[in-house]
């Protein structure tokens, strides 16, 4: 099978990828499983030493691996750069804080001594989206190194180029062979680096869909799993709210990688007394957003990742329509080459329609009109959803105790739109899956959590 690799701006071809045979793909993760026996007995300041040369490598080359990500899947160029950056400080703060992370834990019993430690598992399998296609790598494989495991990669088809390119990096780092590898396959094929006998545990971004299957297959097995899968993000806007604070975090969460995030700010939920002013100033913020070339810094909004993904989320839209939703911007598929569709604003949308019930992952903004805060809370928590949510209020104690009692996701913004940090922990509950990346709880995701007793 050959994997292609599509401009999204002109549907040229880039690039071309065969498909890894099965014996490619066996030597590969017997190799990543040799080099986890060695690579487990290093210690945290040699490992350290590694990720520190990955970090530089990144900032180094950071113009081309950005141009790169944005030709293979679209995403503005500033954005591009500012994600290779993220990922050479994620691979500073694990190097960094690692070894704090997973230091021995002592207990007090009967024992003359007894504590808790960590122990890597072997080989871990990524089977990563396209949308961010250098972070949600990195973000799995730092931690996951330094824990002593060794890492194998299988990306989306459409940016192989992207995979491999991270692969380079470690082994220009000087990573042992096995220590990072990608595997070139397509979804259809993934199920045989999942079933290896070689790999130990599994972690998917993707969607809720995608989970399921890999969740059953990897379950079968015994084998341990993270899941972050899709999200449909609510956003409570509060009567007090500062409407010009709000609208600025609104937009931006929702047009971000050009709305294809699953952490995108989805759902607006204004109360009746203020919603005629919010969807005023969140029509006009929109519609100035720059719609264009990606690769241009002055580009805030470049094309969908693929033409197919761009008519899914025009025929949501019409949906949504058709049962009663109103458009006050955009909504229209534009004419020309490319998979681009504009910032758009839906209002009037309740339960049942597309826009309510499914992720729009687009730049696409749904407002869902509420009478009072216990209603928007409630609407907010209607989803199948549970990723990320927000809220905005001048009263902040009030806010803090919506984000922490009240709303029911992984990750609760309060006056800020949602994104993942290297310092806390990222995944969510629901459909958007299990588990969690990043902080002290992502690392300790793929290790063995062991008891040692000593009478």
């Amino acid at each position: 099978m050959t994997l292609e690799s599509l401009n999204p701006v002109s549907g040229e071809r880039i690039a071309t990828y065969e498909e890894m045979t099965p014996d490619e793909v066996e030597e590969i993760l017997v190799t990543c499983h040799d080099t986890f026996l060695e690579w487990s007995r290093t210690d945290f300041q040699h490992r350290a030493r590694l990720l520190k040369r990955v970090g530089g490598l990144l900032r180094d080359r950071r113009d081309g691996l950005a141009e790169l990500m944005t030709l293979e899947m679209g995403k503005p160029i500033t954005q591009a750069r500012a994600e290779v950056d993220k990922c050479a400080w994620v691979c500073d703060y694990y190097a960094d804080n690692a070894e704090t992370h997973l230091s021995p834990e002592i207990v007090e019993t009967d024992a003359t001594k007894s504590y808790v430690c960590f122990e890597p598992l072997g080989v871990v399998l990524a089977v990563m989206p396209w949308n961010f296609p250098f972070w949600q790598v990195l973000r799995f494989a730092a931690p996951a190194l330094m824990a002593g495991n060794t890492a194998a990669l299988k990306h989306a088809s459409n940016v192989q180029g992207c995979a491999l390119a991270i692969e380079d990096l470690f082994r220009e780092a000087g990573a042992p062979e096995g220590a990072f590898r990608t595997l070139v396959l397509g979804s259809r094929t993934a199920s045989v680096a999942i079933e290896h006998p070689r790999v130990a545990a599994v972690t998917l971004t993707g969607s809720t869909p995608a989970g399921r299957k890999v969740a059953a297959l990897a379950g079968s097995l015994l084998k341990k799993t993270v899941l972050e899968l899709g999200g449909s993000d609510p956003y409570v806007i509060l009567e007090d709210a500062d409407l010009e604070l709000a609208v600025a975090a609104c937009v931006t969460g929702r047009i971000l990688n050009t709305g294809q995030s699953c952490i995108a700010a989805k759902r607006f939920i204004v109360p009746d007394a203020v919603r005629g002013e919010f969807e005023k100033r969140l029509v006009e913020l929109m519609g100035r957003q720059n719609v264009g070339d990606p690769l241009l810094d002055e580009t805030a909004v470049g094309p969908m990742a693929r033409a197919d993904l761009r008519d899914e989320l025009h025929d949501q839209v019409e949906r949504s329509l058709q049962a009663g939703a109103g458009c006050l911007l955009g909504g229209e598929v534009p004419e020309g080459p490319g998979a681009f569709y504009p910032p758009t604003v839906l209002t009037d949308v309740t339960a049942g329609m597309a826009a309510y019930e499914e992720e729009l992952f687009g730049p696409v903004a749904a407002v869902l009109p509420v009478a009072d805060e216990e209603e928007a809370i409630r609407v907010a928590n209607d989803t199948p959803f549970g990723l990320g949510a927000a809220v905005f209020t001048r009263d902040v104690a009030r806010g803090e105790e919506i984000a922490a009692k009240r709303l029911q996701a992984g990750s609760c913004f309060v006056n800020a739109f949602v994104k993942s940090d290297p310092r806390l922990p990222f995944g969510g509950i629901k459909g958007s899956g299990y588990g969690r990346e990043l902080g002290s709880f992502g690392i300790r995701e793929f290790v063995n959590i062991k008891t040692v007793y000593v009478a």
